[in-house]
């Protein structure tokens, strides 16, 4: 693709990054067969080729974008589907978070849309806002029907809060028996307020094979949410804050790695050296943060998985999250682990295709979000199983607001059948633990 960037724009290492990225494009329209945007509603400009075109124009020109241009970027999932496919290998996750930033900085939305993008990164962000706001909404919840459309959409996806544990606050879990490794656990934001289990598990997971896990002062958002809402300024202070308080940990006791659970946010502590490339006081520090960055299947399967004694298993369909499969490019070895635990692991059709959720997606796109979320469901539910599986919590919210079929995280399958607790999400029997009797396939 040509380029026609001024020498004086060339200066600025973010715009020179994003015309190497724009050079790489040969609009060859792979990406467009497996965009989901593109798929739904059949126009060009929803497609990574033709937000490429927009991104272009509105970089070379550098003032503000078209609401058009705008509309379409912010239709985006970011799920980088293109990513995999793209035969160039073109950087679009890169470039879509530079067009965003510089939306945010030189774009004035209409007064409704900027507030509630600056809400959901002020909220969101803060585990005990949250709780507050969603126990408000959760009381207003009879009255949803009166509320405007967004508004109404939004207040029938929070879902209801459980108590917090002890994994949530900082502390150190001890290994059970020789301590093999010694890592931090990701926090994180929302998912401490409406699904503190996970983390519990992954840290039970980890105990129980020998690795010392802790919960670290300050390692609590990592910035991903305001990151893709373009709020540049928001996001590095998140995520300095969380490099400072792992960086404390690193030069202290010391880390083997930093564990995520929800591999959305996984994807950006990944990111961190790139984020950070420009900035000197920054660059080592959030390179060393990025480069112990491992999601929990990848820690799991390093430290190997203690075999579970099952024949035969549960039969769980793995729903591959977009920022696992095609951000962490980690696809196939979350379905390896569930199958060695025991667990007949069945895959949908059309596997590489979003749900729909994307981080705050759901919340400001909520019309094509419901589409996709549909759409996915239904690909779900058409192979037979006893529950669905997936590594981000984003797609747990998504699709279990619309089956009937628990829906949970895959860590916490894994943590069940090597002994630990059965997951909240599948109720009582008649789904049995793994190693007892009534067990498919237990060992007699």
């Amino acid at each position: 693709m040509q380029t026609r960037f001024t020498t004086s724009q060339l200066q600025d290492p973010d715009i020179a990054t994003s015309e190497a990225i724009l050079r790489k494009c040969v609009h060859c329209g792979f990406c467009t067969a497996t965009c989901p945007t593109y798929d739904l509603l059949g126009d060009e400009l929803d497609s990574p080729r033709g937000r490429i075109y927009q991104i272009q124009n509105m970089l070379e020109d550098g003032s503000a974008p078209t609401p058009e241009t705008v509309k379409h970027v912010d239709r985006c999932l970011s799920c980088l589907s293109c990513v995999t496919t793209c035969p160039s290998g073109v950087d679009y996750m890169h470039l879509i978070d530079h067009a965003r930033a510089h939306i945010e900085q030189t774009y004035e939305r209409p007064w409704p849309d900027r507030i509630l993008r600056d809400l959901l990164s002020f909220i969101m962000t803060r585990p005990k806002i949250f709780r507050v706001v969603s126990r408000a909404v959760t009381i207003l919840s009879p009255l949803a029907r009166f509320a405007p459309g967004r508004l109404k959409g939004m207040m029938g996806i929070v879902p209801r809060l459980t108590p917090v544990r002890q994994t949530d606050r900082p502390g150190v879990f001890p290994a059970q028996g020789p301590r093999r490794l010694r890592v931090a656990i990701l926090a994180g934001c929302v998912q401490p307020a409406i699904s503190p289990e996970i983390n519990a598990a992954a840290i039970a997971l980890l105990n129980r094979h020998g690795v010392e896990v802790v919960v670290a002062e300050g390692g609590g958002c990592c910035g991903a949410l305001p990151h893709h809402l373009g709020k540049t300024a928001r996001s590095h202070a998140l995520a300095k804050a969380a490099i400072t308080a792992w960086i404390r940990e690193i030069d202290g006791a010391g880390l083997d790695a930093i564990v995520v659970t929800t591999s959305g946010c996984g994807t950006t502590l990944k990111d961190y050296g790139f984020i950070f490339r420009n900035d000197p006081e920054w660059a080592d520090r959030a390179a060393r943060v990025a480069a112990l960055s491992r999601d929990i299947t990848e820690l799991i399967a390093d430290v190997g998985l203690r075999p579970s004694g099952m024949s035969g298993s549960l039969a769980v369909t793995y729903h591959s999250a977009c920022s696992l499969q095609h951000g962490q490019r980690i696809k196939s070895l979350p379905r390896a682990l569930l199958e060695q635990a025991g667990f007949t692991v069945r895959e949908p059709t059309n596997s590489h295709l979003c749900c729909g959720s994307a981080g705050t997606y759901n919340l400001l796109q909520p019309e094509i979000a419901s589409q996709l979320g549909d759409r996915k469901v239904k690909t779900l539910e058409a192979i037979p199983s006893d529950v669905i599986a997936a590594g981000n919590l984003g797609c747990i919210r998504q699709i279990a607001t619309r089956t009937r079929k628990p829906v949970v995280h895959t860590v916490e399958l894994l943590n069940w059948a090597t002994g630990g607790e059965r997951p909240m999400s599948l109720g009582t029997p008649p789904v049995p633990l793994p190693g007892s009797p009534e067990f498919p396939g237990a060992v007699s």
